[in-house]
């Protein structure tokens, strides 16, 4: 329950407030929320990131007004809303490309989050919302992705949902009970449909709320890793924050705008940006009958994608030395009984490797890849949150890591050969050796001091 001096008593405002906690919520939130004063431009993401989800439902709504689900006139009403609708082009491409730099953003937005230690204590559940925020786009995405009704929409979806038949045993029937046929059809387009435009994007909005809220309960983290409400002013306020309400708001105005032109040039001057966000083969409509040479994903699913094409019989191999091993060194500091269950877990893994084919593994590999960012908070165990005040060689695995991502994303968009397959094996072992290796690395080497009170440098 609000007190009196929260809330308003007179006007409009007073009225909704005896009702409704509107200017309770507004000041808690926004003008008299504390965020650290060291803000950085790394800390644009997040409000980007909501903007752009704004703009995805907006355009969306719009969209379905035209839109047809129906696999003889998706297609066409595509096409339709192209040419006929007035500024139908415009908001498909808002929309198309919203997508894009949706991920743009919420992949900036967690690297600054992995940079300064933002998922450490007390934000575990800040960051677990949002790797589930990360989730539910990547599931939005697929399921938008075979609504244009293209070659590449329809035989995407055919190759991902195939993937699920891999898993032993309910593999078959799981993937004919996604699809909803035997094969992609009108049934597949309908569910996909009903995911996409409803019951992902109600989730997606709790989740963004879950998030938004543990964030303002516990506070924002900073580029020096530094707990502001630990020092606090005789009133109670923090001596190293300031409100959001106007400091940042205006500051992410700045962002805003300059996201805002960089949108708008990529929508008037290159909206398929050379085929990473609209693929050439989307222009053409789907034929069951004629596979396009070449399959791949979206620019943003094919690091993942490079992984799931990567895990072959002899990588399967690897994986069960590597596996062997990890469980090997847990039997050797297990000090009891009761500590024997990571090497029994190792043991069990590399049989039930030994008996089933690399395609599951790959799709086991591709999962995994997702899965380990939810165990960060608990992985890091370094004395200091952030990348400031970590040895040289930390700043060096962060930047290995980065490489190896972006060449895993990039070998997903390339036909698979040889010494690709090669290299994103390589770059998939370092991928997850960078996460199963953080329980001793991030202990190693010689940490700074962090100060006491956080370095704010203008910018």
């Amino acid at each position: 329950m609000a007190s009196e001096h929260e809330v308003e008593t007179t006007g409009l405002a007073g009225w909704i407030d005896q009702r409704f906690p509107m200017t309770a919520t507004w000041k808690k939130h926004v003008s008299e929320y504390y965020a650290p004063k060291n803000f950085n431009f790394w800390y644009f993401f997040g409000s980007l990131a909501l903007l752009v989800l704004v703009n995805q439902i907006v355009t969306g709504i719009f969209l379905t007004m035209n839109y047809k689900p129906d696999a003889t006139l998706a297609f066409a009403s595509v096409e339709y809303i192209m040419r006929e609708v007035p500024w139908g082009w415009l908001i498909r491409y808002m929309h198309s490309t919203g997508a894009s730099m949706f991920f743009v953003v919420v992949y900036l937005h967690m690297f600054r989050g992995l940079m300064y230690g933002s998922y450490r204590k007390p934000r575990e559940l800040v960051w677990i919302f949002g790797c589930l925020i990360f989730l539910c786009l990547m599931a939005e995405a697929f399921f938008g992705y075979l609504l244009p009704w293209g070659q590449m929409s329809f035989w995407g979806a055919q190759v991902i949902v195939n993937l699920f038949s891999a898993i032993p045993f309910i593999g078959p029937d799981l993937s004919l009970w996604i699809r909803g046929d035997y094969v992609v059809s009108d049934v597949t387009l309908n569910r996909f449909f009903a995911f996409h435009v409803i019951a992902i994007p109600l989730v997606l909005v709790g989740l963004v709320i879950a998030h938004l809220v543990a964030l303002h309960e516990v506070g924002s983290n900073n580029p020096d890793g530094i707990e502001i409400k630990a020092k606090k002013g005789p009133d109670g306020k923090p001596l190293d924050g300031i409100p959001f309400h106007p400091f940042y708001s205006v500051h992410d105005f700045m962002g805003v705008t300059v996201f805002l032109l960089i949108f708008a040039a990529i929508i008037f001057f290159a909206p398929e940006m050379g085929g990473y966000f609209l693929e050439a083969n989307n222009f053409v409509p789907a034929n069951p009958l004629q596979t396009p040479p070449e399959i791949a994903p979206v620019w943003y699913f094919t690091a993942f994608y490079a992984m799931l094409r990567a895990t072959t019989d002899p990588f399967k191999i690897v994986l069960m030395i590597v596996i062997g091993l990890l469980g090997l060194l847990a039997l050797v500091k297990a000090r009891g009984k009761w500590k024997l269950g990571l090497p029994v877990l190792a043991v069990l893994v590399i049989l039930a490797m030994a008996f089933t084919e690399s395609k599951f593994w790959g799709v086991v590999v591709m999962g995994s890849a997702v899965i380990s960012l939810f165990f960060l908070p608990w992985l890091d165990q370094s004395p200091v949150r952030s990348i400031r005040y970590r040895p040289f060689f930390h700043k060096v695995f962060y930047a290995i890591f980065v490489i190896a991502f972006l060449t895993l994303g990039f070998l997903g968009t390339r036909p698979p050969s040889p010494v690709a397959t090669l290299i994103a094996q390589v770059c998939a072992l370092i991928y997850f050796a960078f996460f199963l290796g953080m329980p001793f690395w991030t202990r190693l080497g010689t940490f700074k001091q962090p100060p006491e009170r956080v370095r704010f440098k203008p910018h």
